[in-house]
């Protein structure tokens, strides 16, 4: 199986279209969303090109692969946009090892759910690959990075999930599960 996983789009049509080029080249079984899709939030700055209703009809349109999580920025009229439903968090043994998707806020390296192998997250805006008893892993932010970290996105593939720059696909770190 193989899965695009971005986080914290919030609403920048600019950035989504690396997404939505990624969607097209790679084809994943599953895409990922791990929070705050649409709305920028009180403290970020105004993305590039925001246009969150943009974001959200090309969303839409890949409706059937989406697994959504919902973020700090996410709100019922998000949902009430999408095509698609939000959950707090999911867990899907991949490889036999237990995946708790979220977005970041709640759970994270200095706080982890019980009974997980890996945790996959958004939230801070900067992607990593911590190696721990639970490996954390943060896709980063597709629009907003912050710590001069890039544009990043997460992406599993067989065995390996990478953490790669969403402007130039180049990989930055990856892990096997």
């Amino acid at each position: 199986m193989k899965y695009l996983i971005f986080s914290d789009i919030h609403g920048s049509e600019y950035y989504f279209n690396y997404v939505r080029n990624l969607i097209e080249t790679e084809v994943p079984d599953k895409i990922v969303l791990l929070g705050d899709l649409y709305y920028h939030g009180p403290r970020n700055p105004l993305p590039k090109d925001y246009a969150p209703k943009n974001v959200c009809d090309i969303l839409n349109t890949y409706k059937s692969k989406i697994v959504a999580i919902k973020g700090n920025c996410d709100a019922e009229v998000d949902e009430m946009i999408s095509d698609f439903c939000f959950s707090e968090s999911v867990v899907e043994n991949i490889n036999g090892k237990n995946i708790m998707f979220t977005h970041g806020h709640k759970y994270n390296k200095d706080n982890l759910p019980d009974g997980i192998d890996y945790l996959v997250y958004g939230h801070f805006h900067t992607g990593f690959i911590y190696r721990d008893d639970v490996v954390s892993i943060n896709a980063g932010s597709v629009s907003l990075p912050k710590n001069d970290t890039p544009h990043s996105y997460l992406l599993l593939d067989g065995n390996i999930i990478y953490l790669k720059n969403l402007l130039d696909n180049t990989v930055i770190d990856s892990i096997e599960i």
